[in-house]
């Protein structure tokens, strides 16, 4: 069996790569959403518009792709012999906080869809750096593996 991943290793890595595009695409545009929501009226036909978007990206894209990002990752951090690397670890720590973004957006998406969004449209904008500034350290660790 490892024989069989390890000779799958470009290809894991490969749905590793298009699984981080995918759910940073995400993790992107979502509070982008948020901030043009919270100018629609609740009950509005925009607001209706803006939940189906929300929930449809959270649900058909990021979610898939935060399960894919964490299985092929790991797995390609083990098969490369990195997974103990303290460079890895660093990555691991930042990764997590991306996935703590994603659960924050989803709390918030729930909070939209019922009607019950408390946040003024400047902390989405602020928000929706974090994982921008989250993915900038990851890249340069991953790359330049700085230790």
């Amino acid at each position: 069996m490892y024989e069989a991943l390890v000779g799958a290793y470009p290809w894991i890595k490969a749905l590793h790569v298009v699984a981080v595009i995918s759910w940073m695409a995400g993790l992107l545009y979502l509070p982008r959403l948020f901030v043009y929501h919270c100018d629609a009226p609740a009950g509005s036909p925009q607001s209706e518009t803006f939940k189906i978007m929300e929930r449809r990206l959270l649900r058909a894209i990021m979610n898939p792709a935060l399960v894919a990002v964490w299985i092929f990752g790991l797995l390609a951090a083990w098969l490369g012999g990195h997974l103990v690397a303290p460079w890895m670890i660093a990555k691991f720590i930042l990764v997590g906080g991306l996935t703590a973004c994603h659960h924050v957006f989803a709390r918030w998406r729930a909070d939209f869809a019922a009607d019950r969004n408390r946040h003024p449209a400047r902390i989405f904008r602020i928000a929706n750096e974090v994982p921008t500034l989250l993915m900038v350290a990851i890249v340069i660790l991953v790359v330049v593996r700085p230790f």
